[in-house]
């Protein structure tokens, strides 16, 4: 099964700044060769279901081995049985209709 996410993981007991484990987690993405897109609140990743719920935990083990002791993580999900969707695709059918 095709799946979309949004995926924000968030370190808790690391102190204020996250950027260095936002970016470990966007080298561990980008590795998958997944399809993915950072946001200012989060990261989305499409691909088959198996493997973006591998990188997800990818993710999570590779921010605990940097010391993170607990990870906060909200997922959003998007399936579609008729069609495969790209978040690409989504995004510009919206901002077509804005253009009207």
């Amino acid at each position: 099964m095709w799946v979309s996410v949004d995926l924000c993981v968030v370190p808790i007991g690391v102190g204020v700044s996250l950027s260095p484990y936002i970016a470990a987690c966007e080298r561990v993405i980008a590795a998958t060769g997944l399809t993915h897109q950072l946001g200012p609140n989060g990261t989305a990743i499409e691909g088959p279901w198996d493997e973006v719920m591998d990188c997800v935990r990818a993710c999570h083990a590779e921010l605990h081995s940097m010391g993170a002791p607990r990870l906060y993580t909200t997922l959003k999900l998007n399936t579609r049985t008729d069609r495969q969707q790209s978040f690409a695709e989504k995004v510009t059918s919206v901002e077509q209709l804005l253009e009207d």
